[in-house]
């Protein structure tokens, strides 16, 4: 039986007018004298979801900054109902009836939820309880929860992202960007966008999806477009494709996903305790969570945003205190730990690889090697008060080698590399303090999918090596890919436990929710 999103795409194509509500014809962006896109046409039709997936550095966001206003292009043409425009800033799209909903949202943190939704369409008197009434209503028409009056800075990317969507569709644009939307959201909060999403295409909005949950452009959208290295390769609909097949019009090759070989349950247990969690309680995030890791195991940590998964890491590691009284105990090999700063976790071989690597995972002006040396540096056996380049050039080396960092010098800054290679010089930064314990928070996300085989390569060999590794995941495939065991949160606590063999998304999911 067909599901509801496969009805409405039926629908949608049967009404989709043969004329476009946006084109572009061959256009080219250059910075610097080099190419972010060359050459790209497009086309959007009247509720239909088209989706544009790529590489990071592919030319997915210039081009679509390029449709939003926000950038010109150097050559090439933008149509609206076939009449060629210039947009010299997004007002100037936005009053043409195009909106984007960036990846890293556009909102002012010191102003309101309300006002920031009025924003590029401010009336000249502003009365604030109807503003906020007004706010209130749309935002429960799309079932999202956040407070109108709340202000943008106290927010979690989840709601920011919100707040970005329902302000597009308040702007009622004939046209949504949508860049990576999905990214901080719950899986429940996805189904409700992407029921947004088919009511939007009912109305008769054209709709860009730019994704790289390619199982996401797969289910939602009509179309699919590929760009690779800023060049369009390949435009299909949606049925006529697989994930294999996006994946190897993005690389340019196939991509093989090594299923790992994992010990049965009996030899696990006979694997030395390494880490042991008992009833640790933190505030409202953490409630009473108890878990064991072992040596030579990947454990995965599945559960909504929210139900204690970052929070219980960063107890861990250090960056978090667990409540003074009745906050739990933390073993590491049979021995007490609580730590005040991560240095301290750090010096007994626990490390912890962030969620968000742009904040908290590295130093972006610096090369490659020293961002590296760093986590050695932050060790007592490789604490210095002189810089050793010949210590700092073979660690880097070798870790750049192991993890298959692409870059052509690694003295270059790590601003210039992809998602995916800047995230493997984090796991290289936290791998060069030679840690026990490995806790990998979102390891992939918003990684290129060529990348993402070779980073879960490099959490199977910890594995490998008899360190014991977390991974904490919102991506489920991802848990089940690289896992032995699998722990479900739900509301600060342990909801399940379930061995990696006997899983899958459904008993995941059961157990995260209910």
């Amino acid at each position: 039986m067909n599901s509801p999103v496969d009805h409405q795409k039926t629908a949608t194509a049967t009404a989709r007018r043969d004329a476009p509500v946006l084109e572009v014809r061959d256009g080219s962006k250059i910075y610097g004298g080099v190419h972010a896109i060359e050459g790209v046409s497009f086309d959007l039709y009247p509720g239909e979801v088209h989706a544009l997936v790529g590489e990071n550095g592919a030319g997915k966001s210039t081009l679509c900054k390029a449709i939003a206003g926000a950038i010109q292009l150097s050559a090439g043409d933008i149509l609206i109902d076939g009449k060629p425009v210039k947009f010299s800033r997004p007002g100037d799209a936005l009053a043409a009836g195009v909106s984007m909903v960036y990846q890293e949202t556009s909102l002012v943190p010191t102003m309101t939820v309300a006002q920031n939704l009025e924003l590029g369409n401010e009336p000249r008197l502003t009365r604030f309880r109807s503003l906020n009434i007004q706010a209130q209503q749309l935002l429960q028409s799309l079932n999202f929860h956040v407070e109108p009056t709340a202000y943008v800075a106290t927010l979690g990317a989840a709601r920011r992202q919100m707040v970005e969507i329902a302000r597009a569709v308040k702007h009622q644009a004939r046209v949504i960007v949508f860049d990576e939307p999905t990214a901080t959201l719950t899986p429940e909060e996805i189904m409700h966008f992407f029921h947004l999403v088919e009511d939007l295409r009912a109305r008769g909005v054209a709709i860009i999806y730019i994704s790289h949950a390619l199982e996401e452009a797969l289910k939602i959208s009509d179309r699919i477009t590929v760009l690779r290295d800023g060049r369009h390769v390949v435009t299909a609909p949606t049925r006529d494709l697989t994930r294999a097949d996006i994946v190897r019009h993005m690389v340019g090759r196939e991509v093989i996903q090594e299923r790992p070989q994992r010990l049965p349950a009996a030899a696990r247990a006979l694997r030395e305790k390494v880490l042991t969690v008992e009833n640790v309680t933190m505030g409202t995030a953490v409630k009473n969570m108890s878990f064991t890791l072992y040596a030579g195991e990947v454990v995965g940590m599945a559960g909504l945003i929210g139900s204690g998964r970052t929070e219980i890491a960063r107890v861990i590691a250090g960056a978090l205190k667990r409540n003074l009284i009745n906050g739990g105990k933390i073993y590491l090999r049979g021995k007490p730990i609580r730590y005040r700063t991560p240095r301290q976790a750090i010096d007994d071989g626990i490390v912890y690889i962030t969620e968000d690597r742009k904040v908290d995972g590295f130093f972006e002006t610096m090369a490659i090697d020293d961002n590296i040396y760093i986590g050695r540096l932050a060790t007592k056996q490789g604490w210095t008060f002189a810089l050793n380049a010949g210590d700092r050039n073979r660690i880097a080396s070798e870790l750049i080698r192991r993890l298959r960092i692409a870059a052509l010098d690694s003295r270059a800054k790590i601003i210039e590399l992809s998602g995916g290679n800047q995230q493997k010089v984090v796991v290289a930064k936290a791998l060069a303090q030679e840690p026990q314990v490995v806790i990998f928070d979102e390891p992939t996300r918003g990684v290129d999918v060529g990348a993402i085989p070779e980073i879960h390569a490099a959490i199977r060999k910890q594995a490998e090596e008899g360190k014991a590794v977390l991974v904490i995941s919102s991506y489920l495939p991802e848990i089940l890919s690289v896992s032995d065991r699998i722990l479900v949160t739900r509301m600060g606590r342990i909801a399940a436990e379930i061995d990696a063999t006997e899983a899958d998304e459904q008993k995941i999911m059961y157990a995260a929710i209910h």
